[in-house]
């Protein structure tokens, strides 16, 4: 054994003491440095792109934006391959919404959800019961998950692509896919610019006075602008009415949010939350209501209200085409027609009970 030891040329072998030295020292420097934040400027460039082609095609040939950035966001999901593009794409489909979300408080006062009254506001919330059920029963008839439903009835009940938005950041990708939520925001958008095109001309032919084609429209139609465009569209008279309405149904959002949050409790890693925790609301939604109060108790200047009301659709928008990026097109193609009906019976069922409430109670 010695003269094993003694034959060996210390003086050439490496130095292995000194390597394991320096691969310790990198290990620890490695471990102790703050790890580093994936650029986001990939995904959010690519992402502002494709809003802005949404926007000029929307702007000149009059389609609804937020399907123009649904469409364009599914055309270039490829990009999302790369991985580089993924933590620009996550902060325009979480930031950006939760962000549009509270900035839409700036359109809605408590004094427009009083202006309702007391008998059609109470009609209004039935019409949205009606709504949720309608979806819930959609997606079980159609063998869809309830989530699905869930998304389904209240992006109808409430304001379209916004409330589903806002809806999805309860449920959760664990429960509910990305493709799935991007097939809703498709139908929900599709039945919303269908209505306001139809809505008024059935008005018309239903002999309606302004006061009940204005509570029909802003009670059923989807999304804010294609309420209000639809409104108007009748009438003067109709398009104010449908703009309190729907207005009022924008104010739903935070309870409906809530109870959504209690009914189907925590997602990921909420799970094992105290109760107190599962009972708060997310932050943009108490922020939401917090930007209505102050604008209830001050009402900000037209101008500023007109400017916030662009600044919420360019974020729900960017939020909308970063989903859609996301999305997977496989489970998308997979899905089916049986993916919209729950959109589809939601749809149905707030224009009839809409109706039904504008020629009773109006």
């Amino acid at each position: 054994m010695q003269r094993n030891l003694k034959s060996v040329d210390w003086d050439n072998l490496p130095h292995g003491g000194d390597l394991f030295g320096e691969m310790e020292l990198a290990r620890r420097e490695a471990s102790e440095a703050p790890a580093k934040r994936p650029p986001l400027f990939p995904g959010l460039a690519l992402c502002g792109v494709a809003a802005a082609t949404a926007a000029w095609l929307s702007d000149h040939y009059g389609f609804p934006i937020i399907l123009l950035g649904l469409l364009v966001g599914l055309a270039l999901n490829f990009v999302s391959q790369d991985e580089r593009t993924h933590a620009g794409l996550d902060f325009a489909s979480r930031t950006c919404l939760r962000w549009g979300i509270v900035v839409l408080g700036l359109q809605v006062t408590f004094a427009q959800i009083g202006a309702v009254g007391v008998a059609p506001f109470a009609a209004l919330g039935v019409v949205m019961g009606v709504t949720l059920l309608a979806g819930l029963a959609g997606a079980r008839l159609f063998g869809q998950s309830r989530y699905a439903g869930i998304l389904a009835g209240g992006a109808t009940a409430i304001c379209g692509a916004s409330a589903a938005l806002a809806l999805y950041g309860v449920i959760g990708k664990e429960r509910l896919s990305q493709a799935q939520f991007a097939l809703t925001l498709v139908g929900v958008s599709l039945a919303s610019a269908l209505a306001m095109t139809v809505y008024p001309v059935l008005a018309q032919q239903l002999a309606l006075s302004d006061k009940q084609a204005g509570f029909l429209i802003g009670a059923s139609i989807h999304d804010v602008a294609q309420a209000i465009g639809g409104g108007f569209a009748f009438s003067d008279v109709a398009g104010s009415q449908a703009t309190i309405v729907k207005l009022a149904r924008v104010a739903l959002l935070a309870p409906l949010v809530a109870m959504t949050s209690l009914a189907i409790g925590p997602a990921g890693e909420a799970k094992g939350q105290p109760l107190w925790r599962r009972l708060a609301l997310p932050w943009f939604i108490l922020a939401f209501l917090g930007v209505v109060t102050l604008n209830s108790l001050a009402p900000i200047p037209a101008d500023l209200a007109k400017g916030g009301l662009v600044l919420s659709k360019t974020l729900l928008l960017l939020a909308v085409t970063a989903t859609a990026m996301r999305s997977r097109m496989d489970l998308l193609l997979e899905a089916g027609w049986r993916s919209f009906m729950p959109v589809v019976l939601a749809t149905l069922a707030s224009f009839a009970a809409a109706l039904g409430f504008a020629v009773l109670l109006l």
